[in-house]
């Protein structure tokens, strides 16, 4: 955002995203794809600049048969 000089009020005012929306934003919750489509077209760049995934836990080794 800082690279485009795009502001969260400038997401709000003119790009019509909630507060809370934005909240999620900066607290790394989740957000919708739709968000993401939105924010990607705004800043003209790939989700993968956008978000990161992280799984909720550790994947289980395999089990022996």
């Amino acid at each position: 955002m800082k690279q485009k000089n795009i502001t969260t009020y400038t997401l709000i005012y003119k790009h019509n995203f909630s507060p809370y929306t934005i909240t999620n934003l900066k607290r790394n919750k989740s957000i919708t794809m739709h968000t993401l489509e939105k924010l990607c077209q705004i800043l003209q760049c790939q989700a993968e600049s956008v978000v990161i995934f992280l799984p909720d836990q550790p994947p289980e080794p395999p089990q022996k048969p």
